[in-house]
């Protein structure tokens, strides 16, 4: 094995965890890097249509989107809630694409178990432990984002709210944590990831759109997460950002979204590591 080859089974033996999280025909976890991408909340059928149609073009093999949106603010937009249900279901069956939606509230579950194929937790809910105990009640995978404040030992042990259940298809995401710095969003933790992928058997998955909350930078806080060791990230993508009804400061658009895309499957190939296509 010659050097270069050598260094690539380093990077990949760090970074695999020993287990796997599948969510469909996706596998999060392994060699594989995984993409997830989409608007931050839905905000009508032909906005979700397109922007799911963009991001599996683009190479994403599972799309984001909001149903129900914890705003800071009760005047700004929470979702279309229960209006999404039915047009969530049309684009799924159009597209082929696995939706990944936050969760806000146990009696949500049941309402979208049919078209959700994974559960977010998001920030606000790491210690929601009523809610966490629901979703490991259910043999849906779990994407749990880490706190606004969150020490990265809560965010494992909170883990342990969805195992009681008996479910063990969880995957931790890294968004971002709150710190004196006000230049960003968060500040990105990139120690989070390092950190985890080599003391849990976990997949710990990135999201750069809401760690720096800038979209211009967001293609390179993947590109250090993928050479990091994660094992994927979580982007958000509209249209028109500048338009979007929640957080259009960082979502990309298409033409950037794609261009990150070509640029992150060029650097996976460096280090060994394919990227994960449907």
């Amino acid at each position: 094995m010659d050097a270069t080859n050598s260094m690539q089974t380093d990077i990949i033996r760090t970074t695999i965890p020993t287990r796997t999280v599948k969510v469909g025909n996706v596998t999060i976890g392994g060699p594989q890097f995984t993409v997830i991408a989409g608007p931050c909340s839905i905000e009508s059928r032909d906005h979700f249509l397109k922007t799911s149609h963009a991001v599996k073009n683009a190479g994403a093999s599972l799309v984001r989107a909001g149903i129900w949106k914890l705003r800071t603010s009760a005047q700004a937009f929470q979702g279309l809630g229960q209006n999404a249900f039915d047009l969530i279901k049309e684009v799924k069956k159009e597209t082929g694409l696995l939706l990944v939606s936050e969760i806000t509230d146990p009696r949500q579950i049941e309402e979208v178990s049919e078209f959700v194929d994974m559960f977010q937790i998001g920030a606000r809910n790491m210690h929601n432990y009523a809610l966490l105990k629901e979703v490991g009640m259910t043999r849906k995978p779990v994407l749990l984002k880490r706190g606004f404040a969150a020490l990265i030992e809560e965010w494992i042990k909170a883990t342990e709210y969805i195992r009681m259940g008996g479910n063990e298809d969880i995957v931790l995401c890294e968004r971002g944590i709150r710190t004196f710095e006000t230049a960003t969003r968060n500040t990105f933790d990139l120690n989070a990831v390092v950190f985890v992928k080599t003391k849990t058997h976990l997949p710990v998955l990135v999201d750069p759109s809401h760690a720096i909350g800038l979209r211009e930078f967001v293609p390179q806080l993947t590109y250090a997460s993928a050479v990091a060791g994660a094992d994927g990230v979580m982007v958000e993508v509209h249209p028109n950002p500048d338009q979007a009804l929640s957080d259009g400061r960082q979502s990309m658009d298409y033409a950037s979204f794609n261009q990150m895309m070509q640029q992150l499957e060029k650097i996976l190939n460096l280090i060994g590591r394919p990227l994960q296509k449907l």
